[in-house]
């Protein structure tokens, strides 16, 4: 078969932006736009008709709009309010993906617990030196 031949008889499918409806397409690229023009003004392509974005999270049909969508910080995926959380949209926290302010911040909040944890309660209470607020603050002349 000839290369040319293939070529010519190619379909390629085009998406109405207004409408989103599907436009199927034989023949030559430069015919796009005039078939596009064409049906925007056949009276078929209806702007209500416009698939809106929804949840990714399996089972969730939610819209997505300007008020209700929320971009993931780890993982980048757009979803609805409802699953803003990691555990919400099965978060795939990959390793490399990770920044190294990321990495930094994990580190420090580690270094912290364990001294928070060494304390034992120590420094939460009344220290062994006497504290000026247990001598009377009055003092009669």
């Amino acid at each position: 078969m000839n290369v040319r031949n293939r070529k010519h008889n190619s379909r390629k499918v085009i998406i109405c932006e207004i409408c989103s409806t599907s436009i199927e397409i034989t023949g030559k690229e430069d015919q796009e736009k005039i078939i596009l023009d064409k049906h925007e003004k056949s009276g078929n392509c209806d702007p209500r008709k416009k698939k809106k974005p929804t949840c990714p999270v399996k089972r969730c049909k939610e819209t997505l709009t300007f008020s209700n969508r929320t971009i993931c910080k780890t993982c980048r995926l757009e979803v609805c309010l409802k699953h803003r959380f990691p555990a919400g949209h099965a978060c795939k926290q990959a390793s490399s993906s990770t920044t190294p302010a990321a990495a930094d911040r994990g580190s420090w909040n580690e270094k912290f617990l364990v001294a928070f944890g060494l304390r034992n309660g120590k420094d939460c209470g009344k220290s062994g030196r006497p504290s000026s607020s247990t001598t009377p603050s009055l003092k009669a002349y």
